[in-house]
């Protein structure tokens, strides 16, 4: 099981849950962030300080926000527009910094705010 962040955080990208994480599995991509799935430990630290109520326990995602459980991991498992080869597992998201690319999904979401 793992933490999700869904549609709320695209075009927001608000850092509080990446410096509350403990195990430093929350990555940047372009308009959103994404947890990993694997080096995720289920702490729940980031879903209280996410200022727009993005982050969810997979098991109490609302139905408009499941496809994101795959999209998470869509962005570490995937090749995704900009990669020659998925992420992977890098073992942390502070000496990747932000990646620049999104997952498809991600991606096709208009702008959010304007």
């Amino acid at each position: 099981m793992t933490y999700v962040i869904a549609q709320p955080c695209i075009d927001i990208v608000d850092r509080a849950c990446v410096d509350e994480c403990p195990v430093d599995c929350i990555y940047e991509g372009e308009r959103a962030l994404y947890i990993h799935p694997d080096e995720c430990v289920d702490c729940g630290a980031c879903e209280p300080v996410c200022p727009v109520e993005a982050i969810y326990y997979e098991d109490d995602l609302a139905t408009e926000h499941i496809p994101y459980l795959q999209d998470n991991a869509d962005f570490f498992f995937d090749t995704l527009p900009g990669r020659d080869e998925p992420l992977g597992s890098p073992g942390g998201a502070a000496k990747m910094g932000a990646l620049g690319a999104d997952t498809p999904l991600v991606a096709a979401n208009p702008p959010q705010g304007e």
